[in-house]
């Protein structure tokens, strides 16, 4: 039997315990809530797509530090990164959200930030920008820079 899924509510910030009989009813179309506020909790760990009408509700609002992937569908280093970071969602699920911002789609929010190149990956923590790392970067540094701002 495999261990139960941590995940924190992106609401309260709670650590909730999902075990290996919910991952079967979260299979079956069930959403797991919150124990404490009651808020749908995402099941899937990896990258919330963000905009820029959400990007403040889903990122500096956040309880958790988030990195956000500046990218664009036509840049081959964007594609080269996302993998590694999907992996790392998973693997920081519950301590670091993860968010993907289309440049291209949503030019307000990159001017805001002032990106410049891509990917970009920037890290928040309390509402501001932490940490930015800009271009492709092993997976393991990326880990060991986010592992500063992980709860």
């Amino acid at each position: 039997m495999s261990e139960p899924q941590i995940i924190r509510c992106p609401s309260c910030g709670a650590t909730n315990r999902i075990s290996e009989a919910a991952r079967e009813k979260i299979l079956g179309g069930l959403a797991p809530v919150c124990g404490r506020c009651k808020t749908p909790l995402a099941a899937d760990p990896g990258p919330l797509t963000v905009t820029d009408a959400t990007f403040s509700a889903e990122v500096e609002r956040s309880p958790l530090p988030v990195l956000v992937d500046m990218w664009a569908p036509w840049c081959g280093p964007c594609r080269m990164i996302a993998p590694s970071l999907d992996e790392l969602a998973t693997e920081m699920a519950g301590r670091v959200r993860f968010a993907k911002l289309n440049v291209d789609e949503n030019p307000a929010t990159a001017s805001r930030f002032n990106v410049r190149s891509i990917p970009a990956l920037l890290v928040f923590a309390g509402g501001r920008e932490v940490d930015r790392i800009v271009g492709v970067q092993p997976k393991s540094e990326i880990a060991k820079r986010l592992r500063r701002f992980a709860s």
